[in-house]
């Protein structure tokens, strides 16, 4: 007999071996797929696939899996049994083969940008071009001058890296080469589509001094389907001031949906709502779980977590409780299963539920923006917009694993709202209310488990201007349990000037 851990391994090496999947039922009707779309998982001594098709996404159990050919023929059942049916997987695309092709096409990007350089950038030629290791989505390039001093360059061949990205990636490929080069590199240049190039300055124009001048940057415009490159002049901060943006439009008044309000009394302590243009998101410390909308004045919603979501009316409420109740029993600092996904996914929201109910917790001296989930919905994101007691705006910037752009990216949010502050908008959107808002430049905390810092956060953190004082805060790693700050660190003191 076939044990479940044997299907479950059956059935992942078998649909990934390709990238794409035509999915056909019995009655003929099918739907062409990538692998990353189907969802496999072992729960329960079940092993359950997720397919989408044209009634939406929907879960099986899956009883028996044949492969012949390639082809993958699977007998499933729905909920206790019912609707027993089977399944064909028929491959259209060898995973190998397509890696192979993207990794050809990747490179015949990187020798496209290199063929730019001798005109784009006179004075410089380049000696090696290649792709970086791992996934290939980096170009990285050797340039030499005419007195044979050396460079270093890099290009997103998959033009889909954030500014963020761009930036760090430079710095630590310059950092690598120069610990591997006898003869160290002086200086390291991102080549940048137009969409890339701009906002890459904007956030190079926030480095010190030292950092701003090894690094460089060049536009690879497109002219009428003749690529060419172009370097940009860096910027003076104050230069990033003269920028208009478009003023904070925020509702003159914001309504609960009667819904909305009654799933949120389920567990008042644990349950808040987002709300945007396009309706209302209640979520479970930070897990979303449901959803409501506001169609031709008549209120609709949606619950369940992830895909599994079902219609809710007025015979099923009782499964929106259900559901809350499981969530009570996972989703918290005394989950009964730790590695439950309700436990593990979207600890970042949780982190920022926690500090949104309490901010005190983190920092006595401040108070969040009353009416910040509107403001984050258009300024990128922002997790939290604090006010400090003397008038000081903070941005709170959440990590809860390392990510080595936290730096750049609590930056960048820096960049934009000051010059929100700058011009009033913050002011006159009465985000904080009656409160005056101090004319000094924001400060940025960033705020994450003391192990969950990436390593490069130090050294990154120093190469930003003056004008941004950033503050560490190391939480306790028992953070769900109860939030403790263990070190606080002001970045800002020892930065060059």
């Amino acid at each position: 007999m076939v044990t479940t851990d044997e299907l479950l391994s059956r059935l992942r090496v078998s649909i990934d071996k390709y990238f794409e999947w035509l999915v056909v039922y019995p009655e003929g009707r099918s739907f062409p797929l990538q692998a990353n779309e189907i969802e496999i998982k072992g729960t329960g001594g079940r092993v359950v696939i997720g397919i989408p098709g044209e009634k939406g996404f929907r879960s099986w159990r899956v009883l028996q899996v044949d492969v012949e050919d390639e082809e993958i023929f699977i007998d499933v059942a729905g909920a206790f049994g019912s609707e027993r049916t089977n399944i064909r997987l028929i491959p259209r695309t060898p995973a190998a083969e397509l890696a192979k092709n993207i990794e050809l096409a990747r490179l015949v990007r990187a020798n496209e940008i290199a063929a730019l350089v001798p005109a784009g950038l006179p004075g410089l030629r380049v000696v090696r071009v290649a792709l970086s290791e791992g996934n290939g989505r980096i170009a990285t390039l050797t340039l030499e001058s005419d007195t044979r001093s050396q460079s270093a360059a890099i290009a997103d061949v998959t033009n889909s890296l954030s500014p963020e990205a761009l930036l760090s990636t430079s710095l630590l490929w310059l950092e690598r080469m120069n610990t591997r080069r006898k003869k160290p590199f002086e200086d390291v240049w991102i080549f940048a589509e137009k969409r890339r190039s701009r906002p890459l300055r904007k956030l190079h124009t926030l480095l010190e001094r030292g950092a701003k001048a090894r690094v460089r940057i060049a536009e690879i415009a497109d002219e009428k389907g003749d690529l060419k490159l172009k370097e940009l002049d860096p910027q003076t901060v104050n230069s990033l001031w003269r920028e208009k943006p478009k003023r904070l439009a925020l509702p003159a008044e914001v309504k609960t949906s009667g819904i909305g309000e009654m799933i949120a009394e389920i567990a008042p302590e644990k349950i808040d709502l987002i709300r945007s243009k396009q309706g209302e998101t209640l979520r479970f410390h930070g897990l979303p779980f449901a959803r409501v909308r506001t169609m031709l004045g008549k209120e609709k919603a949606w619950f369940g977590v992830d895909k599994n979501r079902k219609v809710l009316d007025g015979a099923n409420f009782r499964d929106v409780e259900s559901l809350v109740e499981e969530l009570e029993r996972f989703r918290s600092a005394e989950s009964q299963n730790p590695r439950h996904e309700y436990y593990r996914t979207s600890p970042e929201s949780w982190l920022e539920s926690i500090l949104r109910r309490n901010i005190k917790l983190l920092d006595a001296n401040v108070e969040l923006s009353p009416i910040y989930n509107q403001f984050r919905t258009l300024s990128d994101k922002i997790d939290l917009l604090a006010l400090r007691k003397d008038g000081r705006l903070v941005i709170i910037e959440l990590k809860t694993s390392p990510d080595r752009e936290m730096v750049f990216q609590a930056a960048d949010y820096w960049r934009k709202i000051e010059l929100h502050r700058r011009r009033g908008h913050i002011r006159d959107a009465r985000l904080f209310g009656d409160r005056e808002i101090l004319d000094k430049p924001a400060l940025v905390y960033a705020v994450a488990p003391a192990l969950s810092f990436h390593r490069h956060f130090d050294p990154f953190a120093k190469m930003l201007v003056p004008e941004i004082e950033l503050w560490r805060f190391d939480l306790h790693e028992d953070w769900r349990r109860e939030i403790k700050v263990i070190a606080r660190i002001n970045h800002s003191l020892d930065r060059k000037t």
